[in-house]
């Protein structure tokens, strides 16, 4: 491999409930196709987190109760993942991991667990009522399509920190409400997707590598790689 990058995968042993894993093996598999080897390391409770040592943040999701786990364990890292994404770190949230990035989310039981507050954004609970299926989302800027499969409780609401990922064409995305799914600041994502969403939307995991790649290697020319274009990997 001529390039490497290094992930750190947070709390990868409590928060892969619905596989989000398959994000790294999705990087992994287009790395190859770009010439870079991606490393992936553990980063879990009472780990320690700092934001020079990695090119990319996976943050992946999980039930209320390990949630609630990383939450305190969280707020040790808070500093260093906000530094991370200040800095114009490449971060990808799903789910438990978009939520806890934000100020805080409400459980189905109606407790409150604080967030980074990396973002602005916070999640609200519903009564007995859920958000499942398969949806679709356009990205109002380069207006690619992103298809995933949503399975999430909470409503988020977004805050003045960053827009979202797309426009909801269909599914219920953030909350149901105003047809957002997901955030977008600087070089930081957060989805409710699930599938993994890189596995199904190679186009995104390719702007994820290249971003990290430019801001690695900062003085090498990678515009062949946006040209190149591959099938997605499910």
């Amino acid at each position: 491999m001529k390039y490497s990058l290094k992930i750190a995968h947070l709390y990868g042993d409590l928060m892969n409930t619905y596989g989000d894993i398959g994000n790294i093996y999705a990087l992994q598999y287009y790395g190859k196709f770009m010439d870079t080897e991606i490393i992936p390391q553990l980063i879990s409770l009472n780990d320690t987190f700092n934001a020079d040592d990695f090119d990319l943040v996976l943050f992946g999701g999980g039930q209320d109760f390990e949630q609630k786990v990383v939450s305190k364990d969280l707020l040790k890292k808070s500093s260093q993942i906000t530094k991370f994404i200040e800095n114009n770190g490449v971060f990808l949230g799903v789910c438990g991991g978009f939520q806890l990035i934000g100020k805080y989310y409400v459980t189905a039981e109606g407790e409150k667990v604080m967030g980074s507050g990396s973002l602005d954004h916070y999640t609200l609970n519903q009564n007995e009522n859920r958000f499942i299926g398969n949806t679709i989302i356009e990205d109002p800027i380069t207006h690619n399509k992103y298809h995933g499969f949503e399975n999430h409780q909470g409503m988020t609401f977004l805050g003045k920190k960053g827009t979202s990922l797309g426009k909801v064409l269909e599914g219920y995305g953030n909350n149901g409400k105003d047809k957002t799914e997901g955030v977008h600041y600087k070089n930081t994502y957060g989805t409710y997707f699930h599938g993994p969403i890189l596995t199904r939307n190679p186009k995104l995991a390719q702007e994820l590598l290249i971003q990290a790649l430019k801001n690695h290697y900062p003085n090498i020319d990678f515009n062949n790689f946006e040209k190149l274009s591959f099938p997605p990997t499910f």
